[in-house]
């Protein structure tokens, strides 16, 4: 029988803290009963919650702290004087310390950023991690990175960004080489920031294992489907990201509007309200509710700070899955085999020049 797994949670963080991260880690465990949480926050606050979930309560241990990271507070603030003491610090560290296999937070994104680059530092060959979101598209979802963790890059960063990308790629879809595409203002080869370009020539003239690179892809291929994995750098993806986002908003609105304006439309949506309650399911925003960092010596889960019980509950399954399939290893392989392919691919190059 395989191990439990080992989950540690910064119980403070998110908009509501412990009113949804209890019940959260509750609806998760019914799922995924072999999950054992490790809880940092007020005691007090933690504790009188556990006890209205019998079995989380039997799997949970608490970690008392008197700190924790506000919604507001600057990365700088974080670190200043939350380090060691703060509860999204204590759960970092767990993970370092080799307590817990995954930390999971809902709390200030810049914040749990920063703290997790200094806590656990980057992977060997990585200088800059990378936050990982799972997108609804036509074909079903895609993965795109990075949807907001550092600005700008080398092609180099961009590269790595597909490798890490596809790993997580193999595991939440389970295919063996999915299909990678650099996002640009077109398909054309002479469109994009140099930088884009220079990736794009990498990724098509060295055969990276585990990944089939597609080439570049326009904003509308990241709903369509295009590809499994959309790597771009995070100035650009969390634009991406929040256009979309509001952009869901404004069809519901749009969606609710119309079947409220008259008799015969209300008469309508009874008729099609199965429909619509897919399309609501489709649209629901805690159905990817937890963005993965990659390039971490560690696996962090980012819950969205605004989600509820559903959603918290979503970000713990993630981290569930990052954990049984190995994200780590998978990435470290990765990278690897690309540091080895790019090498093999110099050498050849160089062997024809001197021919």
């Amino acid at each position: 029988m395989s191990k439990p797994v080992r989950i540690s949670i910064d119980a403070m963080g998110g908009d509501h803290g412990p009113s949804v991260v209890i019940p959260g880690a509750a609806r998760a465990l019914a799922k995924l009963p072999d999950t054992r949480f490790l809880m940092f926050g007020d005691e007090a606050a933690i504790k009188p919650l556990l006890e209205s979930y019998p079995a989380l309560r039997d799997v949970t241990t608490v970690v008392h702290t008197d700190v924790w990271v506000k919604m507001d507070d600057k990365p700088s603030h974080a670190l200043r004087y939350g380090r060691r003491v703060s509860s999204m610090w204590m759960a970092l560290e767990a993970v370092k310390k080799g307590d817990a296999d995954v930390c999971v937070s809902a709390g200030n994104t810049g914040a749990l950023m920063a703290m997790a680059k200094f806590c656990l530092r980057t992977m060997a060959q990585i200088d800059r991690p990378a936050i990982a979101g799972i997108w609804p598209t036509l074909k079903g979802e895609a993965i795109v990175l990075d949807v907001g963790a550092s600005i700008g890059g080398d092609a180099q960063h961009y590269v790595d960004l597909a490798v890490m990308g596809s790993a997580m790629a193999g595991i939440v879809f389970g295919r063996e080489r999915p299909t990678v595409g650099l996002l640009n203002v077109g398909v054309e080869e002479i469109k994009g920031i140099e930088e884009v370009k220079a990736a794009h020539r990498v990724l098509r003239e060295t055969p990276l294992p585990g990944l089939s690179y597609h080439g570049f892809v326009e904003g509308d291929d990241i709903g369509q489907g295009t590809v499994d994995v959309v790597v771009t750098e995070g100035f650009t993806g969390n634009i991406a990201l929040k256009t979309a986002e509001g952009t869901a908003k404004q069809l519901a609105s749009y969606l609710r509007s119309a079947m409220s304006a008259t008799l015969m439309s209300r008469i309508g949506y009874l008729f099609a309200r199965k429909a619509f309650a897919a399309l609501k399911e489709k649209m629901d925003p805690r159905r990817a509710n937890g963005g993965v960092f990659l390039g971490l010596d560690g696996i962090v889960i980012k819950s969205h700070g605004g989600t509820d019980e559903v959603g918290f509950a979503g970000a713990i399954e993630i981290a569930y899955d990052m954990v049984r399939h190995e994200l780590m290893s998978r990435i470290r392989d990765s990278l690897l085999a690309s540091q080895e392919a790019r090498a093999a691919a110099v050498a050849a190059a160089q062997t024809e020049t001197d021919a």
